[in-house]
């Protein structure tokens, strides 16, 4: 639903900087824009959905390993994701892990991971997953999520 929202805006956009006076305007509900100033008269766009004023993009924070290690030897309430495959993580994870695989992650929010706001540390294998999975975390509302790369970089103690 949201590329086709964006794809709207950025079409209307464009028209509107094609044509001689151009500006743009949305109706209060934002679920038109309409571009003022065409040959014929104002063009609207109607949208399939609301645009959010406070709708920021998805965006987590990427650390290194060695501040994620630093970061694990203070108390904190915090989730250590690995999201590699169950037999992957079987064969050995960091300590305190839990485990989610990375294509498990969809459209809803883990049972697993009940707070919005905790802090989740997340890693794969090598760091590919651990960016895909950080991204739709917090695109289904995770507020505080830390990827730090793949287990290949860890340097300290491994759990089986």
């Amino acid at each position: 639903m949201k590329p086709f929202i964006i794809a709207a805006a950025v079409g209307a956009l464009i028209a509107g900087i094609v044509l001689a006076r151009h500006s743009i305007k949305s109706n209060r509900e934002n679920q038109s824009v309409q571009v003022i100033g065409g040959a014929d008269g104002p063009t609207s766009i109607f949208l399939a959905g609301k645009i959010s004023q406070e709708e920021t993009p998805a965006e987590y924070i990427s650390i290194s390993m060695e501040e994620a290690k630093e970061r694990f030897t203070a108390p904190e309430d915090r989730i250590i994701l690995d999201v590699r495959r169950p037999d992957e993580f079987a064969e050995g994870h960091i300590p305190g892990a839990i485990n989610i695989a990375n294509e498990d992650i969809g459209s809803e929010r883990p049972s697993a991971l009940p707070d919005l706001d905790q802090a989740i540390y997340i890693y794969c294998r090598s760091g590919r997953r651990s960016k895909e999975a950080s991204a739709k975390l917090a695109a289904l509302g995770y507020t505080k999520i830390y990827e730090f790369g793949g287990i290949l970089d860890w340097t300290g103690e491994i759990e089986k």
